[in-house]
C-alpha cells in the first residue's frame, strides 16, 4: 500500500511543473484574448447600426441595395456572410449551407473563451492541491519556510487559473450575444431570399 501511495505522490508532484506552464500559457492567451476582443468590440460597435439599417425593410427585389448600405470592409463575420448569401440568392441550398457555416465559424471564435473558462479552474485547482502535500509535510516536520513556499505556489496558481477563467467567461458571454444577434439577422435575410 505504501508503494502505491509513493507512486501517486511522485505522479502528482511530477505534474506540478506542467500545470504551472499550462497556467502561464492560459494566462498569456487570456491577455491576448482581451486585446482581440476589444478590437472586435470596436468593429462591431461601428458596423452593427449599418447592418441593422441595411436589413430593415428589405424585400427580394431590394437585395442589391443591402450590399450598397453595408460597410465596404468585410472584416466582420456577419457582413462577410450577408454578402455571400446575397451573391448566392439563386441557390437556396447554398444559402442554408452558409447559415450552418456561419454557426461553425462563430463557434470556432468562441473556442478559446470556452477553453479558458473550463481549463483555467481545473489547472488552478491542480496547482493548488499538488503543493499542499509538501506544504503539509513541511508543517509536520516543522519546516515553516518550505510550507510557506508551497502555499505561495498553491495560492498563485489558483488566482492565475481563476483570472484566465474569468476573462474566458466574460468574453464568451458577450460574444455569444453578438453571434445570436448576427444569426437572427442572417436567418431574417435567409427568409427574405427564400420568398
Amino acid at each position: 500500500m505504501e508503494l502505491i501511495s509513493d507512486i501517486l505522490y511522485w505522479i502528482s508532484t511530477g505534474l506540478l511543473v506542467p500545470v504551472i506552464v499550462i497556467l502561464i500559457v492560459l494566462f498569456i492567451r487570456a491577455l491576448l484574448l482581451i486585446g482581440s476582443f476589444f478590437g472586435q468590440y470596436l468593429a462591431i460597435r461601428k458596423s452593427s447600426a449599418q447592418v441593422r439599417k441595411a436589413l430593415t425593410g428589405i424585400t427580394p427585389d431590394t437585395l442589391d441595395s443591402v450590399l450598397e448600405n453595408l460597410p465596404k470592409k468585410d472584416n466582420i463575420l456577419v457582413i462577410r456572410y450577408i454578402k455571400k448569401m446575397i451573391e448566392s440568392r439563386d441557390n437556396k441550398a447554398e444559402v442554408k449551407r452558409l447559415l450552418s457555416e456561419f454557426e461553425i465559424e462563430a463557434d470556432k471564435d468562441l473556442g478559446i473563451s470556452k477553453i479558458l473558462t473550463k481549463l483555467g479552474p481545473m489547472m488552478g485547482l491542480m496547482g493548488t492541491l499538488i503543493p499542499m502535500g509538501p506544504a503539509l509535510a513541511g508543517l509536520a516536520s516543522g519546516d515553516i519556510e518550505s510550507m510557506a513556499r508551497n502555499m505561495q505556489v498553491a495560492f498563485a496558481t489558483t488566482v492565475t487559473g481563476l483570472v484566465a477563467a474569468a476573462i474566458g467567461y466574460v468574453t464568451q458571454q458577450v460574444k455569444q450575444r453578438w453571434y445570436l444577434q448576427d444569426m437572427t439577422n442572417l436567418e431574417y435575410l435567409s427568409e427574405i431570399i427564400g420568398k
